[in-house]
């Protein structure tokens, strides 16, 4: 891959008008301001983190997440430009862009994640697997029933971006290719996932999409329906590693499932002795406990912005030819990477498995195999009164009277999937009856 052909302005669904803006804005801040101002972006608001929402204490949601993922992104995206020009000063020009690239696709890197953070993926996947929804095989390809089975908030990312939804504009955000590539972590179909994960990069349905911005960009296939990574995706994904496990133990911090003292050992187990004394002496001038914790993350998000920077820039050429393995964060110096992983692991022990994550997953999964077996029900049964008043509620941009079963099935995730938390639960209220308008 050469970066010449991979950094492209070109837009989605505007091929036949390719025409650059003429306004102070180059192309890929256009992206950035086209995701900010939109609804799904929005919508992130009220999704799931990881802790329930709201609750006396703020702790970051879907948005607040992306917008955190996004700085760190553009810091890194710099902090790599500035080192590439050094080891390539031909490439002054055409590397200054990647930071607008890569802080656009860090905001909508999770714009297709379901309500109630993963319970909401598993609860799709198993509706499917294990429901009501099995009965719905017979009627799907292989190709298009893996995507049924193994819901990814990843694949419906790319969907949201480019698929051209009913009556809306073809291109879905005309986005950039470059942008649209950097939030591609799993670049192949779900029937052909190498990962033991079952992660994914695109929809059987969206499969068309992929190959032309592959194919444009010059992004090499090595198999049916599988590519390697674009090489900003690394940059994305090191912005999102960094920002979830550094933020959570911060938000677990607020929540007391962690002592201030077993806090700040976390994060100062990021630094040697030296750094470490200094940053004892910031503390001792700070007796706010909460100022004294946002210093040391903020500290900790410099210091793997640094790190992940050198891993990248060190391992151009085999990120270039497509062989780089893993992640960048798996890739950082031994001890910096043993405080990452002590981070991970008192995230699954004290965070991840806390009462209020587990009940708040619980409750999701129920609202979220509840709608799909009502909207199943209602869509594959049109004819049917009750059927009727509920297809009433799906917002015509969801094709859910399509002929084609698949289709009907897509039409029903993406409706589930873009709802929030709260629409999602008033939704289901009202289903049941537990929410009667009044009279």
């Amino acid at each position: 891959m050469e970066w010449q052909e991979l950094l492209s302005t070109l837009r989605f669904g505007l091929e036949d008008y390719h025409k650059p803006s003429d306004d102070h804005r180059n192309e890929f801040q256009r992206d950035f301001d086209r995701l900010i101002f939109s609804a799904p972006f929005r919508r992130m608001q009220n999704k799931t983190q990881v802790f329930p929402l709201p609750g006396s204490v703020f702790v970051h949601n879907r948005l607040t997440h992306s917008l955190e993922v996004s700085c760190v992104g553009r810091s890194l995206a710099h902090s790599v430009a500035l080192l590439l020009k050094q080891k390539h000063s031909e490439m002054t020009d055409t590397i200054d862009s990647i930071d607008a690239i890569v802080s656009a696709a860090c905001l909508a890197h999770d714009m297709g994640n379901p309500p109630f953070g993963h319970s909401g993926e598993k609860a799709i996947d198993t509706f499917f697997s294990e429901g009501n929804g099995k009965a719905l095989a017979s009627l799907l390809t292989p190709e298009q029933w893996a995507d049924c089975i193994h819901f990814e908030g990843n694949a419906n990312t790319f969907r949201i971006l480019t698929h051209q939804y009913k009556g809306r504009r073809k291109g879905g955000f005309v986005l950039t290719y470059s942008t649209i590539a950097s939030i591609v972590k799993y670049p192949y179909a779900a029937v052909n996932t190498p990962n033991k994960k079952g992660k994914f990069g695109f929809f059987w349905s969206d499969r068309d999409s992929w190959h032309r911005i592959a194919s444009t960009l010059n992004i090499p296939s090595v198999g049916q329906e599988q590519y390697v990574r674009y090489p900003l995706v690394y940059l994305v994904e090191a912005a999102d590693d960094i920002c979830y496990q550094l933020m959570d133990i911060e938000d677990a911090h607020k929540l007391r499932l962690l002592s201030t003292e077993q806090t700040k050992e976390l994060y100062l187990s990021f630094f040697d002795e030296q750094q470490r004394e200094h940053k004892h002496t910031i503390l001792n001038m700070v007796t706010d406990e909460n100022e004294q914790i946002a210093y040391l993350r903020s500290s900790v998000v410099g210091e793997l912005v640094d790190a992940c920077s050198k891993v990248f820039v060190e391992n151009e050429e085999l990120i270039l030819q497509g062989q780089f393995e893993g992640s960048l964060i798996k890739h950082i110096n031994t001890s910096q990477k043993q405080a990452y992983e002590q981070c991970s692991e008192i995230a699954v022990k004290k965070i991840y498995r806390s009462q209020d994550v587990l009940d708040v997953e619980l409750a999701g999964y129920k609202i979220i195999y509840m709608l799909l077996e009502e909207l199943s029900k209602a869509a594959f049964n049109p004819e049917k009164a009750y059927s009727e008043q509920l297809l009433q509620r799906v917002p015509l941009q969801y094709d859910i009277r399509a002929e084609h079963p698949y289709d009907k099935v897509l039409a029903i995730i993406d409706f589930i999937s873009s709802m929030t938390d709260i629409y999602a639960l008033d939704l289901y209220r009202k289903i049941t009856g537990m929410s009667l308008p009044t009279v």
